[in-house]
């Protein structure tokens, strides 16, 4: 019994100086996002829907719950953060060519449309991000506007 309790002291001493190291958050400026909307032109419903659950994952600007200062969720989540940036990341549209624009905001309105984007595992922790089937429609009606704007300037070069 007494090696079954040096491995736990052990393992809580770990955790304890686990606490005081931890990932490079993503806290970028908001206005890294404002290329993204001046192109797409949201409307005021659709901003609100992308600011409560987009951003935090695909943007430079990641609203931060108390829980991430706990390791290992911590890690946990920044690499969440990473991998939905690298599939898209609305603080870099201006950096997209026309045509990945056009294929992006195809994936935007398949996603929601799918129910595959928000994920669950950010909505459990984020009810306000979970969609209603009006916000879905609203978000997929206008990601296939968009869409289509892209596609006929692309029909015009």
């Amino acid at each position: 019994m007494k090696i079954v309790k040096k491995i736990l002291l052990f393992l809580l001493v770990v955790f304890v100086i686990a606490q005081f190291f931890g990932p490079e958050k993503n806290e970028g400026d908001i206005t890294t996002i404002n290329t993204f909307l001046a192109e797409s032109n949201p409307p005021e419903n659709v901003k609100i829907i992308l600011k409560e659950t987009c951003y935090d994952c695909h943007s430079d600007v990641t609203r931060y719950p108390w829980y991430f200062s706990i390791t290992p969720v911590n890690y946990w989540m920044a690499e969440h953060v990473e991998h939905g940036k690298e599939e898209l990341n609305f603080s870099k549209w201006a950096e997209y060519s026309l045509k990945r624009k056009e294929h992006k905001m195809e994936e935007v309105w398949e996603e929601v449309e799918k129910k595959k984007m928000p994920l669950d595992s950010y909505t459990w922790t984020h009810s306000d991000a979970k969609l209603t089937q009006e916000q879905i429609q609203a978000l997929v009606t206008w990601a296939k506007k968009v869409q289509a704007d892209y596609k006929a300037q692309m029909g015009t070069q």
